[in-house]
């Protein structure tokens, strides 16, 4: 004889899966940001939260991959892409915090906020950013819980095609410019050669290929069309707020960026409008 179900549908199951996950992974995101506040404090600087950016969404990647029931493949799939891009990110900027000190952007707050900014950043920079981490991983939380379909899909080979041209304009990007200012000869100047020759934010670029590719991955699924306010959240961060706007306005009193503007792309790559009178290193 079958056990008692207590009325609970198949569909009213699924739905509880789902937010068994959500809870699971907003109870990582915490663990993480909390250990990156307590290393901050230690350190006296707050950019350690762009390192737990990265290493956060491995982290949910994996306690989900532990903890649902989805399909096998598509789990394995996210969770390797979702490993690639945070520990790559997090691994080229700690390189390069132990080389700069605290981003200006935390080093303002704490000047302006004195004994306060302890307390302060625990919510309006760690917390905040672990709220922002908790929608955007969605696809990497939603896709692996349906064990429908098994295959990966049509969506999910562009989404991983999309992801790798992602993952090539942000790892090239920032190895470029990496290399770029490492020589001395440079300090004030406008890299406009490599990729940075067809768009002025490449890494920013690729970051908005490799979170639209995960979500294409996830959307394979049903549910996973659910996760649409991840990409679209990223895209919002990056060409509108945090992104394009603080670089450019970090860097439009340089020599020659007014010129470098107007013959290059903002965000998306294109032919450059004209060539640059000089090439920089």
């Amino acid at each position: 004889m079958m056990a008692p179900t207590l009325g609970i549908g198949p569909g009213i199951m699924e739905a509880m899966a789902y937010g068994v996950i959500m809870l699971v992974s907003a109870g990582m995101i915490l663990a993480v940001m909390l250990a990156a506040w307590r290393i901050g404090i230690r350190l006296g600087r707050a950019d350690v939260v762009d390192v737990a950016w990265g290493l956060g969404f491995v982290a949910v990647a994996w306690i989900v991959r532990a903890s649902a029931d989805g399909s096998p493949a598509r789990q394995d799939l996210l969770v390797a892409l979702t490993t690639i891009w945070g520990v790559r990110l997090a691994a080229y900027l700690a390189w390069r915090m132990r080389r700069t000190p605290e981003d200006r952007r935390y080093a303002a707050m704490r000047r302006r906020l004195g004994d306060r900014f302890d307390q302060v950043s625990l919510v309006s920079v760690f917390l905040f950013q672990g709220a922002l981490m908790w929608v955007v991983s969605l696809p990497i939380q939603i896709g692996q819980v349906a064990e429908t379909p098994e295959k990966i899909g049509v969506a999910g080979v562009f989404g991983v095609a999309l992801f790798g041209v992602g993952m090539f304009f942000e790892a090239v990007g920032d190895w470029q410019l990496a290399r770029f200012k490492a020589k001395p000869w440079n300090a004030g100047r406008v890299l406009d050669t490599g990729l940075w020759r067809y768009t002025r934010h490449p890494n920013y670029f690729g970051d908005f290929c490799v979170w639209w590719g995960i979500f294409f991955v996830a959307a394979a699924t049903g549910p996973g069309t659910a996760s649409l306010p991840s990409p679209v959240l990223m895209t919002v961060l990056l060409m509108k707020v945090s992104g394009v706007p603080l670089t450019e306005r970090h860097l439009e009193r340089r020599p020659g960026y007014a010129d470098y503007v107007a013959r290059t792309n903002t965000f998306f790559p294109g032919p450059p409008a004209g060539e640059p009178e000089h090439e920089w290193g």
